[in-house]
């Protein structure tokens, strides 16, 4: 998994985890990814500052433990963003994605449970699916 900063036409910004650098490339090419902000449909990708450390940073471990944290607030992040912007449809997924990707009901972003065999169905018809590490809710 990979996050890009991303900029809309209208000039909002905002992170979108893809599975890789081409399949980000693809949808953005195909118009499949929008503005949370606006649904504006011209994304794309923002110049953005490798990381880069240096001598001067914390031992390994002091950089791992934020490194870790960063990456939950990230992950924390995701999740929200997916049930802000996109429908759950449950164990229905799959058969929800193909309807999206076939015309047959209107695009829109969804959300749900796939088995692993499912996933690989998908993307081997072409249908860009992705897995989002979810993580438990804290205020359970």
């Amino acid at each position: 998994m990979i996050v890009f900063q991303l900029n809309c036409g209208k000039g909002h910004n905002f992170d979108i985890w893809f599975k890789d650098g081409a399949s980000a490339d693809r949808q953005l090419a195909r118009g499949l990814v929008e503005c949370p902000d606006c649904g504006d449909r011209k994304v794309a990708k923002a110049l953005m500052a490798p990381r880069i450390s240096s001598k001067s940073e914390k031992s390994p471990a002091a950089s791992m433990t934020v490194m870790a944290k960063q990456m939950r607030e990230q992950l924390v992040e995701v999740r929200r963003q997916i049930e802000a912007n996109c429908d759950y449809v449950g164990d229905k997924f799959a058969e929800e994605a193909r309807k999206i990707h076939y015309g047959e009901t209107d695009a829109r972003g969804i959300f749900g449970e796939a088995s692993e065999e499912q996933h690989k169905e998908l993307s081997e018809e072409g249908i860009e699916v992705a897995r989002v590490p979810w993580l438990p809710r804290d205020d359970a």
